[in-house]
C-alpha cells in the first residue's frame, strides 16, 4: 500500500484565453470569453519513480466570484493572482499520500491562499471559497492524472482499498465508517452518457435574423438535428414568471416540431435568481396549468435561490422536491453544505469537476449513501476539462446525464482535442461515448 502513495515534485501552470462564438447570459451577466488555467504536475513514489500529469479548468469567475462591486476583469485578475498563492501551497505539500488524502489535506490551505490574496490586493469583497476551489481544481486534477500515469492505468482503477487504505469515515465522518470509495465509484466507465444541451437565455430557438456563419448550428432545431438531442438544459430568469413559463413552452414547441417523438428530458436552471421557493411553486403551478406536458419532462431543477444556505434557512423545498428533484449546485462546498441542503429539502446534488476531483468523488459517494439524485455539470468546460468531467460522470453510478457546453460557445478551445476523442467532442444520438475514457490517468494528455 505504501507504493500507492505519491509526493509532488514539481508544478507549473499557464493560461489560455478564447473568445466565445456567441455570448452566454449567466446570472444576469453576459459572458463572451473564457480563460483556462492549465497545470502540469510531476509526482514521485517511494521507489523514486516519476510521472507527469495534466489538469485544466475554466477560471469561471462570473460563476464562482459574482460581484456587484467588481467588474469581470477585476474578479478575473484577482483570481489569476490567487493562482500564484494556490500553486505555492501545492508545491509546499511534502506529504507522501494518496491523491484523495492529499486533496482533502489541501482544502484548508487553499482557503488560506484565498484569504491571503484578498488581503494582499485590498479587495472590497473577500474571494469566496467556491472561487478558491475552482482555482485549485486543475492542480488537484493534475495530481490524480499523474497518479494514474505513474501506474500506467486509469486513475479510477486506483480508488479501491488496495490503494486508498483509509475508509470514508476519515473524510466524511463516523456515519461513513467502514465504507470505501470504490463502493461508490466504478472502475470502468459507462459506455455512453446522455448529453444535456444548453439553451441559454440569449440562444435563438427559432432561426435568427443575424447568423454567425461559422458552419455550426445557428439555432435549437439545427442543434437537435445535428446531435440527435434528447436532453435540454434551459436557462431561466428567476425574476420574470411570465417570461420563464413562456420560454419553457417555446422550447417545448420547438423540440416537438423538430424531431420525431422521443423521451425528452429537461433541466431548469434559475442561477439562484429566485427570491424564494415560492417563485418556484408559482412557476410549477403556472406550467401545470398552461403546458403540463412540459412539466412532465423536467428531470430536475438546479439551485433556484441563493447559494448562501446558512442565511436562508427559511427557504425550504420539501414539498417541491417531492415532485421534482431540487439540486444543490453553487452552494455545494463540502459535506457540511450538502447536509444543510438536505435539511432544507434539496433532494439532489450537482457535481462539478471545477470543485476538484477529490471533492467531487467524495460528494458523489456521500450523495449516493444519502439516496440523493445525482448529475454532473460542467463550467462550459473545453478540452481536458471536459474529458475530466465526462470521466467523472461515467464512473459515478446513478448520474443522470452530462453537460458539454463548450461545443456550443467556445469550439475553438476543443479543436486540438476533437480528433483524438471524437466520441466526447462530437455527440451522436444525443450521447457522448464515455466508454473510450480508459486511458492512463484521467485520460487527457496535452
Amino acid at each position: 500500500m505504501k507504493s500507492r502513495a505519491i509526493q509532488i515534485s514539481a508544478i507549473d501552470f499557464g493560461f489560455e484565453t478564447f473568445r466565445y462564438r456567441a455570448p452566454m447570459k449567466f446570472g444576469g451577466m453576459v459572458v463572451e470569453q473564457v480563460t483556462l488555467l492549465n497545470v502540469h504536475c510531476t509526482v514521485r513514489d517511494r521507489n523514486g519513480r516519476t510521472a507527469s500529469g495534466f489538469g485544466s479548468m475554466p477560471m469561471g469567475n462570473v460563476w464562482s466570484f459574482p460581484s456587484k462591486q467588481m467588474s469581470y476583469d477585476q474578479t478575473l485578475g484577482a483570481m489569476r493572482q490567487m493562482v500564484d498563492h494556490v500553486a505555492d501551497r501545492w508545491r509546499q505539500a511534502d506529504q507522501m499520500l494518496h491523491p484523495v488524502e492529499l486533496g482533502v489535506a489541501m482544502e484548508p490551505r487553499i482557503m488560506e491562499a484565498a484569504s491571503e490574496t484578498t488581503a494582499a490586493l485590498g479587495l472590497t469583497e473577500p474571494i469566496p471559497p467556491l472561487c478558491a476551489l475552482v482555482a485549485s481544481s486543475p492542480f488537484d486534477a493534475a495530481v490524480h492524472d499523474a497518479f494514474g500515469k505513474l501506474h500506467e492505468c486509469s486513475t479510477y482503477e486506483l480508488y479501491g482499498s488496495d490503494c486508498l487504505p483509509a475508509d470514508l469515515g476519515k473524510f466524511l465522518g463516523a456515519e461513513f465508517n467502514g465504507l470505501t470509495l470504490d463502493q461508490f465509484v466504478n472502475r470502468k466507465p459507462r459506455a455512453t452518457m446522455p448529453l444535456y444541451h444548453l439553451v441559454g437565455a440569449l440562444d435563438p430557438i427559432d432561426p435568427p435574423e443575424h447568423l454567425i456563419g461559422d458552419g455550426l448550428p445557428e439555432h435549437l432545431p439545427e442543434w437537435i438535428h445535428r446531435d440527435g438531442l434528447s436532453h435540454l438544459k434551459i436557462k431561466l430568469d428567476g425574476r420574470d414568471l411570465t417570461w420563464d413559463v413562456q420560454r419553457l413552452l417555446d422550447v417545448q414547441r420547438v423540440a416537438d416540431a423538430t424531431s420525431k417523438p422521443r423521451d425528452w428530458k429537461y433541466s431548469l436552471d434559475f442561477n439562484e435568481r429566485c427570491e424564494s421557493p415560492q417563485y418556484v411553486r408559482e412557476f410549477i403551478a403556472k406550467v401545470r396549468e398552461t403546458g403540463p406536458a412540459a412539466l412532465d419532462r423536467v428531470q430536475y431543477i438546479e439551485q433556484p435561490t441563493s447559494r448562501d444556505l446558512e442565511s436562508h434557512r427559511d427557504q425550504r423545498y420539501h414539498d417541491i422536491s417531492k415532485q421534482i428533484p431540487i439540486v444543490i449546485d453553487e452552494a455545494l462546498l463540502g459535506l457540511e453544505s450538502l447536509m444543510l441542503a438536505r435539511e432544507l429539502g434539496y433532494s439532489g446534488c450537482a457535481l462539478k469537476a471545477c470543485k476538484g476531483q477529490t471533492q467531487s468523488l467524495l460528494m458523489g459517494a456521500a450523495a449516493q449513501k444519502l439516496g440523493m439524485f445525482l448529475c454532473v455539470q460542467d463550467l462550459t468546460c473545453p478540452g481536458a476539462s471536459l474529458i475530466q468531467s465526462a470521466g467523472l460522470a461515467a464512473h459515478l453510478p446513478g448520474v443522470a446525464a452530462i453537460e458539454a457546453n463548450a461545443r456550443q460557445y467556445v469550439p475553438a478551445a476543443n479543436a486540438k482535442w476533437a480528433d483524438r476523442f471524437p466520441g466526447i467532442f462530437r455527440p451522436r444520438n444525443g450521447e457522448l461515448e464515455t466508454g473510450i475514457l480508459t486511458g492512463a490517468g484521467l485520460g487527457a494528455t496535452p
